[in-house]
């Protein structure tokens, strides 16, 4: 099992792995954790190398939060408010979570999204409040993808730790793996079928 996820990651190569990077921080369930963690274990075991992994992953990551950035940026809360009221259930928020997000902006100033890279649940949302606030582009980039940087060598990091464990535990951790995805998809899709826009609670 765990080889088979593990060659998934080493087939599509680096690009891949910016591509699900990107998708990661546009798409909920999909897990960077897991992405980076087994790019790391593909470093231990010599398929890929460590500086160009986390080039890409950086870059997808950047490329992702970006992408929410220029939603708030360009639309505005005038534009985006009804944006959420249509695909509130997929994204699994509301206007509420919205403006509950720029204030904490505001209150803690631009810093928050290099702070919150590190943070699994506000890492991506905090980009949509950067853009209505129409931080510099270039500064956004910036913290964003320091940040990303920083996070993704602990991931990798911690992926080559695993790797020995790989070896002694004869495909136990590639169940462990698969059962965490699983787990984070299940509860998003739980997320979705049981979310109810804040008026209706």
């Amino acid at each position: 099992m765990d080889e088979w996820i593990i060659s998934l990651i080493e087939r599509g190569g680096y690009w891949g792995i910016a591509f699900l990077m990107a998708l990661e921080n546009i798409f909920p369930p999909i897990p960077s954790e897991v992405i980076m963690g087994l790019g790391g274990i593909a470093v231990a075991r010599g398929s890929m190398e460590f500086t160009p992994l986390l080039i890409a992953g950086t870059i997808g990551c950047t490329i992702g939060n970006y992408a929410w950035f220029l939603l708030g940026d360009r639309w505005g809360y005038k534009r985006l408010e009804p944006f959420v009221a249509r695909w509130g259930r997929w994204l699994t928020l509301d206007w509420h979570d919205i403006e509950k997000a720029s204030r904490f902006f505001r209150r803690h100033g631009q810093w928050i999204v290099f702070a919150l890279r590190f943070s699994p649940f506000l890492r991506t949302i905090i980009s949509l409040p950067a853009g209505l606030a129409h931080m510099k582009h270039w500064k956004f980039l910036l913290f964003t993808a320091a940040g990303a940087a920083i996070w993704n060598v602990l991931l990798i990091l911690g992926g080559q730790w695993l790797a020995a464990y790989l070896e002694e535990s004869k495909g136990v951790m590639g169940w462990i793996v698969a059962a965490m995805t699983a787990f984070i998809v299940g509860a998003y899709v739980w997320r979705v079928a049981t979310w109810k826009p804040r008026h209706e609670r």
